[in-house]
């Protein structure tokens, strides 16, 4: 069944061997609605050379993918495994088992962080500067480390002008087609998104070193093929994807706000369309989202993308609803920046959760123009008028830092 794989061409000595995955729809807590890719890169040289594996349950795809190519997979000298993390790595000692090939190529600490997850796999370590020769074309590395995991690096193939980045540039989409000029920009700009505020949202510094230092890099970049998603193959679609990483990375603040809630007997759902209702009139984009329908990464991604962030929960034994305390908990490790925030909810007896909530806001850095707001028991209509104020009132502070 595994020999009806086949391999895509993507230049003429590059071909994608790696998997599709339709189904996963969790990524270490990160939702992934539209799926994921694991992609690899069969480059055709003197030296035949594997660019990255694939996770664990999809080898067989892969060595399938390839002898679509060469046949014989045992044909293939080098492989060059740019990230560690499993979903990268999980295949890579049952592919060093089917392959044999000559040398394994890995950052110094991806050598190391290899060795612990799987063994020694005889890994080669190289460094940024490094290069090896594959015939006609050579592979240089440069090492990224922390974008996102202290192993990363990135692989160029001069030959072919291709950047392999590994986890950069990357998005979680599943689909049968392979180039990013293929897909709805829509679809593009919102996981391109998502994945960057879930994943490398608090690396941004590095993402900024990275974009800054690439023109120093003197490579000549005609197509970029990350480990997750669509090759980004034009002129127009490259810049593309760089510049909304440039803009993720600044977390300069929009004029948009999320407003994210829970609630148990709907007073704090209550106070959180209220708030909405002033941001909007404010002349402020707003989103409300119930934590109970929302997941933390749909979240997050929201809290990336805008300048203004209201979160919102009742107390339950003492401390703030547990679904909210696992998207605080979330965001704050992912450290959005230039955010404005709020903390309201009600309760019934003691009223700890917003004060969490607003300790948390404290904690993340953003700043906090109104004091926490909450009820107790059921808002009432001043309540209501005042939660409707309150939002007025952020809505139009934020329009004033935008300008």
């Amino acid at each position: 069944m595994e020999e009806y794989f086949k391999a895509v061409k993507v230049t003429e000595n590059v071909y994608w061997v790696g998997a599709i995955d339709w189904s996963i729809r969790n990524f270490h807590g990160y939702e992934t609605g539209r799926g994921s890719t694991y992609n690899a890169f069969l480059v055709l040289d003197e030296k035949i050379t594997l660019i990255d594996s694939v996770k664990g349950p999809f080898v067989g795809e892969l060595l399938a993918r390839i002898r679509s190519v060469i046949g014989d997979v045992t044909k293939i000298d080098y492989i060059v495994s740019n990230h560690a993390e499993p979903d990268h790595s999980g295949g890579l000692p049952a592919t060093i088992e089917a392959i044999k090939p000559e040398k394994v190529f890995a950052s110094p600490l991806g050598q190391k962080t290899l060795t612990a997850y799987y063994g020694d796999l005889g890994i080669t370590p190289v460094k940024t500067g490094e290069a090896i020769s594959i015939g006609k074309g050579n592979i240089a590395f440069v090492e990224t480390k922390m974008l996102h995991w202290p192993d990363s690096m990135v692989t160029y193939l001069d030959s072919e002008k291709i950047l392999f980045s590994q986890d950069a540039f990357g998005m979680h989409l599943a689909g049968s087609r392979r180039f990013a000029d293929e897909y709805a920009p829509f679809i593009l700009e919102y996981e391109g998104r998502k994945y960057f505020a879930n994943i490398l949202n608090h690396l941004a510094p590095k993402v900024i070193e990275l974009l800054d230092a690439l023109p120093g890099l003197n490579l000549d970049i005609q197509m970029i093929a990350p480990d997750h998603g669509p090759i980004w193959r034009r002129p127009e679609d490259i810049r593309w994807i760089l510049d909304l990483y440039r803009d993720c990375a600044m977390q300069l603040p929009k004029p948009r706000a999320v407003v994210a809630f829970s609630t148990m007997w709907h007073s704090t759902e209550r106070l959180a369309e209220a708030l909405a209702d002033g941001i909007r009139s404010a002349g402020v984009e707003v989103k409300v989202m119930d934590l109970h329908v929302n997941d933390r990464s749909a979240v997050m991604t929201e809290v990336a993308n805008c300048g203004l962030m209201a979160f919102g929960a009742p107390t339950m034994n003492n401390q703030v609803f547990p679904d909210m305390a696992d998207i605080l908990c979330y965001v704050k490790g992912l450290r959005p920046k230039n955010k404005i925030g709020f903390a309201f909810g009600s309760y019934g007896w003691s009223g700890e959760g917003g004060k969490q909530i607003a300790a948390e806001l404290t904690a993340m850095g953003a700043e906090q123009p109104c004091e926490l707001f909450q009820v107790k028991y059921m808002p009432t209509a001043e309540d209501m008028k005042r939660m409707f104020e309150n939002g007025e009132k952020l809505g139009r502070l934020l329009l004033e830092r935008v300008k």
